[in-house]
């Protein structure tokens, strides 16, 4: 939806909207500007604000302005009229202005009203949404406009679009550089994380449309719903209410969900794209059930803050944050999301019916919420750890495969803040 100002002047008013942009330069930095030619490039020299320009006035600008306006991309138009002097050669108000009334697009024709429409944007949230086109199973365009309807007009959204060539960090930090108010991920685990981990101490707040496959950390913080997930999402983020929660760095990566070692990283890459696309989040239990046939041990050193533990593992979970869906995470019945300390859960399955048998342990500690005591799992939480294996095992990071051990994990208290469903 609308998130762009379109700025034109009178040749006698030109001096008065350079002036009147440099006055509000953060207001308009936080949109994308448009301007006719010579009003644009007069702004944009004087403020060092970007802006894109149309043709001149004459030669049909403020014409290719109207368009942008049909469209929907702008959210409003100062347009200052010069009522005694103006030439034939400029711009006509008339054809714009009716456009805008067709629309519902505020115009400003003199400073008094431009100030009006300034104070007003100055109190609406701008957010910046960063959209995976390729996430989960629905149908994007339809998922894109229904978020743009639900948002607009309670905040002005700025849309990005992930593609193979696309970093979803740098669009965050280009997001940051504009001013966002919310920054919002909307795809899968490993978009939301992408994004998240670029949030990290800065405050801003997150804002989580859950599109992919499993959703554990929004499932996490309570904002995933089984029914109109997006709906239900986009309502928590106009809710406004936030929470900050701890977030983690894994080898100098974010981590906001989890790290697992041996066991779940095998298991999530074997769940490829298309058994994902076929089958669904049953796309990885069909992977893990496979994968339990081949498991074996490896000897694993876990070293925190000095004091070495040496033992034989099959599976290793270094959760930050993570749902009750996440069984390997559960060894100490609940992972708490703000309390400053990583919960590790190890499991030495040496045969298929007791990695089984270990796993409906975990999943029925989770729904207790109380630890338990088994021979086969270990539980314990640490702010700072080093793993080491023999041999490497393969490492999965928010459901992304990133190598293979040693790893070193913080947790970052206090990490993030994300938009949640009030309690």
């Amino acid at each position: 939806m609308p998130a762009t100002i379109a700025l034109i002047a009178h040749d006698r008013k030109k001096d008065d909207i350079v002036n009147f942009a440099k006055q509000h330069a953060l207001v308009l930095g936080r949109y994308k500007l448009i301007a006719t030619s010579t009003t644009g490039g007069r702004i944009q020299n004087a403020t060092r604000l970007p802006v894109e320009q149309m043709l001149s006035g004459p030669m049909g600008g403020d014409a290719q302005i109207a368009a942008q306006v049909a469209t929907g991309n702008v959210v409003a138009v100062i347009f200052l009229v010069d009522a005694l002097y103006a030439q034939p050669h400029e711009p006509d108000i008339q054809a714009l202005l009716r456009i805008c009334n067709v629309h519902n697009v505020p115009l400003a024709t003199n400073l008094g009203t431009a100030e009006a429409i300034v104070a007003s944007l100055e109190k609406t949230q701008v957010a910046h949404l960063i959209f995976n086109p390729v996430s989960g199973q629905g149908n994007a365009e339809q998922d894109l406009s229904l978020i743009q309807q639900l948002l607009y007009p309670q905040m002005h959204l700025h849309v990005h679009l992930t593609t193979k060539d696309s970093d979803p960090v740098q669009l965050v930090k280009d997001a940051i550089a504009a001013k966002a108010d919310i920054i919002i991920a909307s795809g899968g685990d490993g978009t939301v994380s992408a994004v998240a981990g670029a949030l990290i101490g800065t405050g801003i707040p997150l804002g989580i449309i859950p599109r992919g496959t499993a959703n554990a950390f929004s499932v996490a913080l309570g904002i995933s719903a089984a029914i109109a997930p997006i709906r239900s999402a986009c309502q928590v983020i106009l809710g406004g209410y936030t929470r900050v929660v701890d977030a983690a760095r894994c080898n100098g990566m974010p981590m906001i969900l989890l790290a697992g070692i041996g066991y779940e990283a095998e298991t999530v890459e074997k769940a490829s794209r298309e058994l994902k696309d076929q089958w669904g989040a049953l796309a990885y239990l069909m992977a893990g059930w496979q994968q339990l046939d081949t498991q074996e041990l490896f000897e694993t050193e876990i070293d925190i803050e000095g004091e070495v533990h040496q033992l034989q593992a099959s599976a290793i979970t270094i959760a930050n944050t993570a749902p009750i869906t996440s069984i390997l995470a559960q060894g100490g019945g609940q992972v708490i999301s703000d309390d400053g300390l990583l919960d590790v859960t190890i499991a030495a399955a040496e045969t298929k019916l007791q990695a089984i048998t270990g796993m409906l342990r975990m999943l029925g500690a989770a729904l207790i919420k109380t630890g338990i005591e088994h021979q086969n799992l270990v539980h314990l939480c640490a702010k700072r750890m080093k793993v080491t294996t023999n041999p490497p095992q393969k490492v999965v990071l928010d459901g992304e495969i990133i190598g293979t051990t040693p790893i070193d994990i913080e947790c970052i208290p206090g990490g993030l803040t994300v938009l949640v469903p009030k309690p």
